[in-house]
């Protein structure tokens, strides 16, 4: 798409990018409203609204068994800009997902998510690195702060159900974010290959193949 063709499909108070994964998620969703929480809802994660991502969305899934499904806005191009229509890929080429299993202690949505979500994402801003598929990312301690699990870590795997997507500004991948077990890691900082990585993501995927989050999973 050339910028001239953009400009006409486009009017410049179009959201292009955001659009373009709501219609990713609505081929898997349908017309469900997901709940969504982000500065478009008056909502910010930091005071000042000073998060890199714009918000996310948080949808329940049945499939394979019931978790919920989280999607950030803000990792790739989301507003109209005519000067960057036909690009190879859109901003930073992606945007997190993660799909996690209820959690006894998360009482309502697990915001605490979004909290990691916002973390990488300044990295990315900050440092001009970015994620890809079969990357591992050392959590440092429990994924989720407070607690006695087992998940100390991710991998970066493509989201089985959204994919790759072509949007006006580029290709967008959906990284999924998976938690992994303290042996895991360990297992991938004694081979840390992206090689590696995708052998244990497969490992995984043969139970689980939405690639769901538990926090009671144990080594």
């Amino acid at each position: 798409m050339t910028p001239e063709e953009y400009k006409q499909r486009f009017r410049e108070d179009d959201a292009v990018g955001w659009l373009s994964i709501d219609s990713a998620l609505e081929t898997v969703y349908g017309k469900t409203e997901p709940r969504h929480y982000g500065p478009l809802c008056g909502i910010h994660f930091m005071a000042g609204g000073t998060d890199p991502i714009d918000g996310a969305s948080i949808y329940d899934s049945n499939k394979s068994e019931y978790h919920r499904h989280i999607i950030s806005y803000g990792m790739s191009e989301l507003y109209y800009d005519h000067e960057k229509a036909g690009g190879e890929f859109s901003k930073w080429g992606f945007e997190f997902t993660f799909r996690l299993k209820p959690f006894a202690e998360d009482k309502d949505d697990p915001l605490w998510t979004v909290h990691v979500m916002n973390n990488l994402a300044r990295y990315v801003f900050n440092s001009g690195k970015w994620f890809e598929e079969n990357h591992f990312i050392p959590a440092k301690g429990p994924i989720r702060l407070d607690t006695q699990t087992e998940i100390t870590a991710f991998v970066l795997a493509l989201d089985p159900e959204l994919g790759r997507i072509e949007t006006p500004h580029g290709e967008v991948s959906f990284l999924q974010l998976v938690g992994i077990t303290n042996a895991e890691l360990e297992r991938l900082m004694r081979n840390p290959t992206t090689t590696e990585v995708a052998t244990l993501i497969n490992e995984l995927r043969k139970d689980n193949p939405l690639l769901i989050t538990d926090l009671n999973r144990k080594s």
